[in-house]
């Protein structure tokens, strides 16, 4: 059975455009944690369809995503690169929470989401 790559593709970018909001909705809640991991899912999402719409292949099982944008081959600027780096800690923050490190601040949370919408309007862009 083929699989149709233009319809994986919008699964994963619909997804990525979907976490996105729900991200803002909670970073407006004070729910930063919760925000901060959606906010790297709706980029991985966003990565992931674009890694299918290059290799024609299905998107690898990893969060990292550095990886994805090399998979991607969509050359992000050093810059993004660091903020897609900098994001990769909040998938395992969200899952795995270091009771040993103070909680991020509301100012610094709305920071990284700032760097990070930048980045994903660029992604979104590609398509």
């Amino acid at each position: 059975m083929m699989i149709d790559v233009g319809k994986q593709v919008a699964y994963w970018r619909s997804g990525a455009l979907e976490d996105w909001t729900v991200a803002g909705e909670l970073l407006d809640h004070g729910r930063l944690r919760h925000a901060l991991f959606l906010v790297h899912l709706a980029l991985e999402k966003s990565l992931k369809a674009l890694v299918r719409r290059h290799a024609h292949d299905l998107a690898p099982r990893t969060h990292n995503l550095v990886v994805l944008a090399e998979l991607a081959a969509v050359h992000p600027s050093q810059a993004y690169l660091d903020v897609l780096a900098e994001m990769n800690a909040f998938t395992v923050e969200a899952r795995y929470p270091d009771p040993s490190m103070p909680p991020l601040a509301q100012a610094e949370a709305h920071a990284y989401a700032s760097r990070a919408e930048e980045v994903f309007r660029w992604l979104m862009s590609l398509f």
